[in-house]
């Protein structure tokens, strides 16, 4: 079969080869899934790199997190039975997902209905599940609160726009380019501002001199300073990614003086650490929310597989319109 692996760590559009490997034989406990379409999410851009927290076991490997495809064979077990011949999306750290064929745990390929389309199924966990784990499971955002996230022009942080529309909170969103604030404020917005303005600055006065009890950061470095910087007493800031690759400077003293918190937030660790009723409920959130058109992934180019330098050129360029997605099978 046809896939796109790599054989040592380093820039995506350099390292990553699309080429024929051996075909993947699921064990017991897993499934064979013939690929239709997978995302270029930025982890899977830092495991190429390296900088991701999971770490490949062998090279060369195939990287994508995430995926849909159909179930064409199990290994073994009650549950791969049941997935046979099943169009699911599916969550992968074992084989990746960028392949013709894969094999995941049965476990961990969920059944998509039908008016799902195959762009949506695609990434139908990762930025939806984050979402609502953020918010909802782990922050607890109330009705009426802020919520303040920086890069939110991404496709997480328009998901947790329209959640927050959706749910009633209140999103105060930071973003780098100024045409980006009127595609937020179209999802529903309630404020936006530019980083270069300032962050703390501006926060202080939107809530009155207050600060946000709620926030969330992705970037590290200088923004996620000042993120922690607005929080008001009692606040608690998530941070769940490093883009900038610096880290988050925090004096000691501002988090002490009034309680405040920083606390970070990975999905896989999330989803270990949650129940099997639980994750199902989170599933059934997610599916509901899709199908309901509120936790919609906006997809921009689509490519085939062999064109993956391309892909993954375009899925780092900043200000890109929508999520690539890489066209595998029909």
């Amino acid at each position: 079969m046809n896939a796109v692996v790599f054989d040592q760590f380093g820039p995506p559009e350099q390292v990553l080869q699309y080429r024929e490997v051996p075909e993947p034989i699921p064990a017991r406990g897993e499934v064979k899934v013939r690929m239709l379409a997978s995302p270029i999410n930025p982890s899977d851009l830092l495991y190429v790199a390296g900088h991701y927290g999971l770490k490949p076991k062998t090279f060369p490997t195939t990287p994508g997190f995430e995926g849909v495809g159909i179930v064409v064979a199990n290994g073994g077990g009650l549950i791969g039975r049941l997935r046979m011949g099943k169009r699911v999306a599916v969550l992968n750290d074992r084989q990746g997902n960028w392949s013709e064929f894969t094999v995941a745990s049965a476990k961990q390929v969920i059944p998509v209905p039908a008016d799902i389309p195959d762009d949506q199924a695609a990434s139908f966990f990762v930025n939806p599940a984050t979402a609502i784990a953020l918010t909802e499971r782990v922050l607890k955002v109330p009705a009426g609160a802020w919520l303040l996230q920086s890069a939110a022009g991404s496709a997480l942080g328009k998901m947790i726009v329209a959640l927050g529309k959706h749910r009633g909170f209140r999103t105060l969103n930071v973003v780098r380019r100024p045409e980006q604030i009127e595609a937020l404020k179209k999802l529903g917005a309630d404020e936006v501002i530019l980083e270069k303005d300032g962050i703390e600055n501006q926060v202080r006065k939107i809530t009155n001199n207050v600060g946000v009890k709620y926030a969330i950061d992705p970037v590290g470095g200088t923004t996620g300073t000042q993120v922690v910087r607005s929080l008001a007493d009692g606040g608690v800031c998530l941070l769940y990614g490093l883009l900038s690759g610096e880290p988050v400077s925090v004096d000691p003293r501002l988090l002490i003086t009034g309680s405040k918190s920083v606390q970070g937030f990975w999905l896989a660790d999330h989803m270990k650490s949650i129940g099997l009723v639980k994750k199902l409920q989170l599933i059934r959130e997610v599916r509901g929310l899709i199908q309901a058109g509120v936790l919609r992934s906006e997809t921009g180019i689509t490519y085939p597989l062999e064109r993956i330098g391309d892909a993954v050129r375009e899925a780092a360029t900043p200000g890109k319109s929508g999520k690539v997605l890489l066209r595998i099978g029909n």
